[in-house]
């Protein structure tokens, strides 16, 4: 019988969202801002606690069960592909609705909006029938609107850890920027792993935060991405990999940071306006929760409003649809050998990067990648090779082996900084024979490939052979496209998903996760939506000695020496900041 495997590698950090922080800093710099100090709590009080043990004994843990036994599966894990955002969304609030006993999400962030609203809505009907949920989040984007999913803490049955919290105000990105630049060391090291799981059973781990833009309902961007749904063995390694993270010393409880009071001084608009006003009068809403009485000391459910964030302005279009229409009974698997690959969180902790960094996730994919016999597909939204992984693409061309990239452009990266850190290795990367492309930001009417799905609520079951996600749905042309998938297809035959970029900050800043997957069947299928996304990319080449950028089809721009789609002062700052981002920090 086959075994996965849980693959923990030792410690080194890095954070998701770059470009916020490198703009922050460089605001902080030349505004002349002084920063004040300020120092964390005592992380007292926090018990330790398991995942769910037994899942067999669930509804989603039978169903695993019979699907194995009725696919005569021989590994102990199945797959399925989340390579649409209507399989992704739906997934999750199908396994919400599902659990019985225990739910367990890890996030680098969690955005407050009309998608997020929605599911934690979920999150807490479901602690209320008795589920117990736990929810570790990074703790450098809960600012501003988005420290409102924080309330969710104060709920029965609902426990919520931010991990490598930042000290200072949560007012503003840039003023908890500006109270902590004594630790910048700190300050840089995040949590970036990413993993939903149900009971101990069923398991997504990927590129995906949450949020409206990761499910298309955001009107100004729309990520990329590409997802996996496991079961089996696998999940359990990736539950037992929460368990460390949750129990480490660098997750502080909420409450040890904040109160309600806190989130109700974040909350209250200022005064002014009469879009104020009205925000002021949604907010103040009767309360609808009833007091508890098991609630824990400080819960607000008594004076909760009727919902977790506050009232959202509009409904995400797919939302209300998905529940009902996504069937896990009919979600397609892949059984097949694995291994879940994950950073240890002491990979966050403080010290020397260098001495204290040792094998990490990125390591391990680079291993696995000098293993390739003929091909290699590379989807990496920051792509910063760094002179070590400049060597093995050298070694892997030597030995013919054929490597195509795709990574975000100009005009599609959210992060101009690790943009211009990429851009100082196209030349040497083509010079190499790898086959460079680069995300088109405008999508327009295109289809097929990552991400090609319907908004959430479409209801298709994503998997092997489901065709979910090369269905071809609307996209707005309004909303700029940015790729946030993370993979590597190797041979046609083992596929790696997960959280991590090919950048030296994941390899040596970020904590990250990922899981192997050998099987053929499964790798040509990622392949194929991999490569269709290809088709729809610029191509990246040298024409007498000069970068050129090949429009796909349906795609046209002026001057094909120029990154397209990237006005003037894009371009220009884009090569203002390229000498103040060095490899290392990007």
């Amino acid at each position: 019988m086959q075994h996965s495997a849980v693959l923990t590698f030792q410690p080194s950090p890095r954070p998701v969202r770059w470009s916020a922080l490198f703009r922050a800093l460089l605001a902080l710099v030349l505004l002349g801002v002084a920063a004040g100090c300020a120092s964390l709590p005592a992380n007292t009080g926090r018990t330790a606690s398991q995942s769910f043990t037994d899942p067999g004994s669930t509804s989603l843990g039978r169903w695993v069960n019979q699907r194995r036994a009725q696919d005569g599966a021989r590994a102990d894990s199945g797959f399925s592909l989340l390579d649409s955002v209507d399989s992704a969304y739906g997934s999750r609030l199908a396994l919400i609705d599902g659990a019985q006993r225990s739910l367990d999400l890890q996030y680098y962030a969690i955005h407050a909006d009309n998608s997020t609203e929605i599911l934690l809505e979920k999150l807490r009907d479901a602690a209320r029938r008795g589920v117990r949920v736990r929810i570790l989040l990074d703790d450098f984007n809960t600012v501003g609107k988005d420290a409102q999913v924080l309330r969710l803490a104060f709920e029965p049955n609902v426990e919520i850890r931010l991990f490598n919290p930042v000290p200072g105000t949560r007012g503003s990105l840039l003023g908890r920027i500006a109270t902590s630049l004594h630790d910048m060391e700190r300050l840089q090291k995040r949590m970036h792993n990413k993993l939903f799981l149900a009971d101990s059973a069923v398991g997504i781990t990927g590129g995906r935060n949450l949020g409206d833009a990761y499910f298309g309902g955001d009107g100004n961007s729309k990520f990329i991405d590409l997802e996996v749904l496991a079961v089996g063995r696998s999940v359990r390694d990736m539950a037992a990999s929460f368990d460390r993270y949750w129990n480490d010393e660098l997750a502080y409880p909420v409450q040890t940071l904040m109160t309600p009071q806190d989130l109700d001084a974040l909350r209250a608009p200022a005064a002014g306006t009469a879009a104020d006003a009205s925000r002021a009068t949604a907010s103040a809403a009767p309360a609808s929760a009833p007091a508890s009485a098991t609630a824990p000391a400080g819960s607000v459910a008594a004076s909760a409003s009727p919902t977790v964030l506050p009232a959202a302005t509009q409904t995400l279009v797919v939302a209300a649809n998905a529940p009902a229409r996504f069937d896990l009974q009919r979600l397609p698997l892949t059984w097949a050998p694995s291994a879940v690959l994950v950073d240890q969180p002491g990979k966050i902790g403080p010290g020397d990067d260098e001495a204290d960094a040792g094998e990490t996730v990125v390591d391990g994919l680079l291993t696995v990648m000098q293993q390739a016999r003929q091909d290699v597909l590379i989807v990496s939204p920051y792509f910063v090779p760094g002179a070590q992984m400049m060597k093995l693409f050298a070694d892997m061309r030597g030995k013919g082996v054929r490597i195509r990239v795709l990574t975000n452009s100009l005009a599609s990266n959210d992060a101009l900084a690790a943009h211009a850190g990429y851009a100082r290795y196209r030349e040497r990367l083509i010079a190499l024979g790898i086959e460079l492309y680069e995300m088109r930001a405008d999508q327009g009417d295109s289809s097929g490939g990552m991400g090609s799905g319907a908004k959430a609520g479409a209801g298709s079951a994503a998997g092997i052979g489901s065709g979910a996600g090369g269905g071809g749905g609307s996209k707005s042309g309004a909303s700029r496209a940015s790729l946030h998938s993370k993979a590597v297809v190797i041979d046609g035959r083992l596929a790696v998903i997960g959280s991590m970029n090919l950048d030296l900050r994941s390899q040596r800043k970020n904590s990250e996760v990922a899981v192997l997957i050998r099987s053929a069947p499964f790798a040509q299928f990622a392949a194929k939506q991999i490569t269709a996304t290809f088709a729809d990319a610029y191509r990246v080449q040298m024409d007498q000695g000069a970068l050129v950028w090949r429009a796909p089809p349906g795609a046209s721009f002026k001057d094909a020496h120029q990154e397209p789609e990237a006005d003037a002062k894009l371009r220009l700052l884009a090569r203002l900041i390229a000498p103040f981002a060095p490899d290392e920090m990007l």
